[in-house]
């Protein structure tokens, strides 16, 4: 398995499984299960997407042994603050069947995220999480975080794919030793991405599914990726992409599909920061 080496020296494998959008537990326990069996050994979930037990079902079944594992969950925003966000990491980890986590992130850059970053960094001296990062944090939040407190975040989880390819965030994080993580390498299946032009005459060029040269770009860009599948053929076949390499003028022809911006919502949107710090989640 291909790893990145984390900022405290902490492997990562550079390929995982995301379960978000699979709130149904029994796809999402076989799916992750067939995610393991394939090769997978990150899985990363949050409180947030509500399917932790089913991930912790799907880990128990398995038989892979934990220290092969790399689990990664999320503190969602209502849980932020000091002492809400020991507990609910702690709920997380009982759904989960787990001693520790190998990667917590707080989910989104609103509430009392600061509160929550001091409780994980007491959870990681005690050795409860072997990493601690954040999800969502554009690069003024990243460095604030980073600025004002002890441990700088191992990761942040942002959405990357071929139409919002974050280079300049990317860079910023290189510099700052925090590992980029895409969610939504697929786009979600927006912009038409697995019918896409350029991308289809990539894939054709090499005999691969245009999911594979996806995420074959992020990879050979050190970004960790976390494709979902509920299918298991899909699930087996983005795991298989390291036998084959883009060349430059691949890299050179997906970079112009960069839009420069989300697919999906905007950090520097009052209305959305309102509707995500009001929305209430039964975790």
């Amino acid at each position: 398995m291909l790893t990145v080496t984390l900022n405290n020296g902490v492997k990562m494998p550079i390929i995982g499984f995301g379960v978000y959008q699979v709130p149904d537990a029994e796809e999402c326990e076989n799916s992750v299960y067939e995610a393991l069996m394939a090769g997978y050994r990150l899985i990363d979930t949050a409180a947030g997407y509500l399917n932790e037990e089913a991930v912790g079902r799907a880990i128990k079944r398995s038989g892979v042994p934990r220290e092969e594992l790399f689990i990664t969950t999320k503190l969602w925003i209502q849980d932020a603050g000091y002492e809400s966000a020991k507990q609910a990491f702690a709920k997380s980890l009982k759904k989960l069947q787990l001693d520790y986590l190998d990667l917590y992130l707080i989910h989104q850059p609103f509430g009392d995220y600061y509160g929550a970053w001091r409780a994980m960094e007491d959870l990681y001296r005690e050795g409860k999480i072997k990493a601690i990062g954040v999800s969502n944090f554009l690069p003024d939040r990243l460095m604030d975080l980073i600025v004002h407190n002890e441990i700088v975040p191992a990761v942040n989880q942002i959405e990357t794919h071929p139409f919002y390819q974050q280079t300049e965030s990317a860079n910023f994080m290189k510099e700052q030793g925090v590992q980029h993580q895409s969610w939504a390498p697929f786009a979600e299946g927006l912009n038409n991405i697995f019918g896409n032009e350029v991308l289809a005459s990539i894939a054709k060029k090499y005999n691969k599914s245009i999911a594979q040269v996806v995420l074959r770009w992020l990879v050979q860009r050190d970004v960790v990726v976390i494709p979902k599948s509920v299918r298991k053929e899909r699930i087996v076949e983005n795991f298989n992409i390291f036998d084959f390499e883009l060349s430059a003028d691949d890299i050179e022809q997906i970079s112009v599909l960069d839009t420069r911006e989300s697919l999906f919502l905007s950090y520097h949107d009052p209305k959305f920061a309102k509707m995500l710090g009001t929305l209430r989640v039964d975790l």
